[in-house]
Parts: structure tokens; sequence; C-alpha cells
């Protein structure tokens, strides 16, 4: 790989993780020309799924907004337990043809691949993918030059990564701290970014989102109610619905998590510009509807922030089917319901519509994470929410 790479020594820290890969993959194919793709994807042991985060690649790759079980492809579990690096020299020989996997991976003429599988701590994190459009192009000393790009794909996906895991890490201590107990349950939480991941992968094409962007709002949707943990516990906590001045309160939580992310953000002061805009509007907007009657600041429609919008179908949809000690959970069909009836008013249209158009892995989510029957979420805003939207 030639040196010029190096002579930047900040070029890889600006800019999104996809432009930031399109630079290692220049500088990869000064030397190995016929590389005609690295990807990277990530791996959640929660819900087993292995989802594209970033590539760089001749043209629109096949595996865009991509993502699967890593159960389903024997070949790849098997990587990922013995963390062996694996070439194929034939694609075409990788798995049968007509599975959908494998359709993918050869769907753009690839004929070659490198797999390397990286590990945070013992722990599983993902893989970095290698493509060419060659057939056996990936010999055994090609691999080993290629090392140090594998090094270099590993090393930016962490240096992405890193910050948003302490960031989520300090705002848990933060809520401990201040003995935050509104109901954010790992169940709910679990139930919000995976639902908030789904709109936005379905939506990726219409809307040009990215991977990374869908990665990222499935890491930071839990966070959206930071703001809670600086309203009162005798408004926060209240048992039965809030009077207008409570109520008044209670709506300071999405500036006041603002207010709290901002120092966050500043005390660890490398998160990049994108996550940190994305992660402020989320917690700050995600109570804003389409016709403007939203809070705090009354934007509607397309002024507010799309990852808002997302979170908000996401998180109302949870709290309906979700019971709580003065209400019982709604079922499914007239949460779908409510959410038919509203968009387009309280909801972003395409964003109902992309919800309630794959119903069958929405329902896949709510059985995968469950509630502890002791468990009290986001009760008091839901039914307010409800009371105020009839």
């Amino acid at each position: 790989m030639s040196t010029a790479f190096f002579k930047r020594p900040g070029s890889i820290s600006t800019g999104s993780i996809s432009d930031r890969l399109v630079d290692i993959h220049k500088a990869t194919r000064l030397n190995h020309p016929d590389v005609s793709r690295i990807a990277i994807a990530l791996y959640d042991p929660k819900t087993d799924r292995l989802r594209t985060f970033a590539h760089s690649s001749e043209g629109r790759h096949p595996l865009d907004n991509y993502q699967i079980c890593l159960s389903e492809v024997p070949s790849l579990k098997i990587l990922a337990k013995s963390g062996e690096i694996r070439t194929v020299n034939n694609l075409i020989d990788l798995s049968s043809p007509g599975s959908g996997h494998h359709t993918h991976a050869i769907g753009d003429e690839y004929r070659s691949s490198l797999t390397v599988p990286f590990y945070k701590g013992e722990d599983f994190a993902g893989f970095i993918f290698f493509n060419s459009r060659k057939q056996g192009y990936f010999t055994k000393d090609r691999c080993q030059a290629l090392s140090l790009a594998a090094e270099l794909a590993h090393a930016l996906v962490m240096e992405t990564l890193k910050p948003v895991e302490m960031l989520t890490n300090s705002i848990s201590v933060a809520k401990d701290i201040s003995h935050y107990r509104d109901e954010e349950t790992g169940a709910h939480l679990d139930r919000v970014a995976n639902y908030a991941s789904l709109i936005a992968q379905h939506l990726a094409n219409q809307e040009e989102l990215d991977d990374e962007f869908i990665q990222m709002i499935f890491l930071f949707a839990p966070l959206h109610d930071l703001g809670k943990v600086a309203i009162p516990d005798h408004v926060l906590l209240k048992p039965g619905k809030l009077d207008p001045e409570e109520l008044k309160i209670m709506r300071t939580h999405p500036d006041k998590g603002v207010e709290i992310c901002d120092r966050l953000l500043n005390s660890l002061g490398f998160v990049s510009p994108r996550q940190g805009r994305m992660l402020r509007n989320i917690i700050q907007h995600h109570h804003e509807a389409w016709d403007g009657s939203g809070y705090p600041h009354g934007l509607s429609r397309r002024n507010i922030p799309l990852e808002a919008a997302i979170v908000a179908v996401a998180d109302v949809f949870d709290a309906l089917t979700s019971a709580r000690p003065y209400k019982r959970a709604w079922s499914t069909e007239d949460a779908f319901a409510f959410l038919s009836r509203h968009g387009g008013e309280k909801f972003h249209p395409d964003c109902v519509d992309v919800f309630m158009n794959h119903r069958q892995e929405v329902e896949a989510i709510q059985q995968r994470f469950v509630d502890n029957p002791n468990d009290r979420e986001y009760a008091e805003w839901s039914e307010q929410f409800l009371s105020q939207v009839g």
C-alpha cells in the first residue's frame, strides 16, 4: 500500500465512515487495483443480525441496507466463532444457487472474496469483506498484503463506535445517579431501537439513507427521553394524570435533554458532527407532530428531522402496546389502526406506511423483546398523548 495514504494523518478523522472507508479503498487499489469493494458489517448479538454499516464500491453494491441472521449463513457463523480469515475464489460455489444470501453475495458480479472477522474484546463484532470481480484474485500473498487495509478498516469501526458507546454509557450513569425510574426498561429500549431501525431500513431507498444512518438511529433511538432525568419525581412518577402545570413541566424534557446531551458531547469531544446532530435531533424533536401541534417547537412536516419522526412512530407504537399500572396494553391491531388514523396528521406518513407494511417484522421484534411483568415504561406521556389525540 502506498505511503501516500499516511501523509495526511487527519484524513480519516472527518466525514462519514463511508467517506473514510473510500480513502482506505483508494489507497488499497494503488497496489491492488482489482479490489472492487471493501465493506463492513456489524453484528448485533441480541437479534443475531448482521447488518451492513459502510462500504466503498464501484457503484451501488448489492448489500446496501442489507441484514441477515448470522445463524442463516452457517459458513459465516463458523468464521465468527473460529476467528479464521476466509478466501473464496469462486463465489458461485459459496452456497447453493437460489439462496437469498448467495444471490446478494454475487448479484453484482463479484467472483472472489476475502472475509475477515473482527472482535470487541472477546466478543464477535462483525466482518470486513474484500471483493473482486476477478475469480481467484485473493491469493495467499495478496491476503497478507491486504492485512493493513483490514486493520485500518477495523480501527475505523472502533473509532466510530467507541465514542457512541461511551456516550450511551455516560447517559446510563447519569440516569442511575439521578435515581431515574421512569419506565425505560431494557425490553422497551430494545423494541424502540429495532422498530426505528426497521423504519429507517425500509425508507432507505426513498430517502437516500446510508447504512451509517440506519446504524446510528438504532443506537440513538433509546436515548430520546434523556431529558426526563431532569424532571422532578413528583411529576415523572405520578401514578395519575398530570395537571396542566405538571404537564408543562413534563414538556420541558426535550430541551432539558438537549442541554444534557450538549454537555456530554462537549465532554467527549470526539463524537462526529453527524452523530451529534442526529442524537440532538432525536432528543429534541421526537414529540413534534406532522401537523405542527407537537412540542417543544411546533415543527411540522419536513421541518421535523427524519430521525426524530422515525423515533416518534417507534416510541408511540411501543407505548400503545405496553401494559401499564393504569392502562391495559393495546392490541397490535388497535395500535396499527391508531397509527393509520394519525399518519399524515400526528406522524410522518411515510414512516407510518413502511411500519405498517412490515407487520411480520414488527411482531417478531415484539416476541423477541418481552417486558418483565414488573416493568413500568413510558406510561405518563403515552397516556397524555392518547388523551390529546383521542
